[in-house]
């Protein structure tokens, strides 16, 4: 009780001073160098950025996310394509301050950085978290290689880029989880990124950006693989609109 009282304190303190959630100079330093990496990323563009919050922020978004046996009340994904997931964008469920965290990944600082980032304009953000929010995955928990719908299903508009905050203190490689970024036709993984803490993923998503974790996470039983899930528009409307399209991944394709 005593940690967690510390932990809050520091990041308090932290926000009386930056007045922000965001590391708003880090990202104005780096950005043109990031934007380099991202729009050269293979199979799609994409970066992977790694201890870019202050920690004082990110302990306690970590310290507040729910245990499993706290997540009855979050949407439980129990099938073939999406197995030992569970996932909620409730801000009744969601921590006060993992929400207030939310609210700036939502606001119009963060959207100028991701547009100068991906060098795609006029982004949106999504208020009703379809899709996103807080994601817990449980062990032997997977995530199939999919393309993400494309529209949002309230405005209709299309879905350009997703960000992905990694909240896992001490995380193994052997325990697995790691994000498989996949090529076009679904015929080689080419990237894999591991989700440790306080590494954020961002990519662009497309009909042709396969990404998913579907290998069977092999964490021990206390552990889950926590993580935030933001996603942003533009106002233009799909062509052809479709749901998530899964994959089946093979096996002999991985390196």
């Amino acid at each position: 009780m005593l940690l967690s009282f510390l932990k809050y304190r520091k990041a308090l303190r932290y926000l009386s001073e930056n007045q922000s959630y965001l590391p708003l100079k880090f990202m104005a330093d780096h950005v043109q160098d990031w934007h380099s990496e991202y729009i050269n990323g293979s199979p799609f563009p994409h970066i992977a950025i790694d201890d870019f919050f202050a920690p004082e922020v990110l302990d306690v978004v970590e310290r507040e996310f729910a245990e499993p046996e706290q997540q009855e009340d979050w949407t439980q994904f129990r099938n073939v394509v999406e197995w030992h997931k569970n996932g909620t964008s409730h801000d009744s469920m969601i921590p006060m301050f993992t929400r207030h965290l939310i609210y700036e990944l939502n606001a119009r600082p963060f959207l100028s950085f991701l547009e100068k980032l991906t060098g795609i304009p006029d982004l949106l953000p999504d208020p009703d978290l379809v899709g996103g929010g807080l994601h817990s995955v449980l062990p032997r928990g997977r995530l199939e290689v999919h393309a993400d719908f494309n529209a949002h299903p309230r405005t209709q508009f299309t879905r350009r880029i997703n960000v992905l905050i990694y909240l896992n203190k001490k995380w193994l490689p052997e325990y697995g989880g790691n994000l498989e970024l996949w090529n076009h036709d679904i015929s080689r993984m080419e990237v894999e990124i591991e989700p440790i803490f306080n590494r954020i993923s961002v990519f662009n998503t497309d009909e042709n950006s396969f990404h998913g974790h579907p290998k069977p996470l092999n964490c021990p039983e206390d552990r889950q693989r926590k993580s935030i899930a933001m996603y942003y528009y533009t106002r233009n409307i799909p062509e052809k609109i479709h749901s998530t399209v899964y994959k089946i991944s093979p096996a002999k394709s991985r390196p």
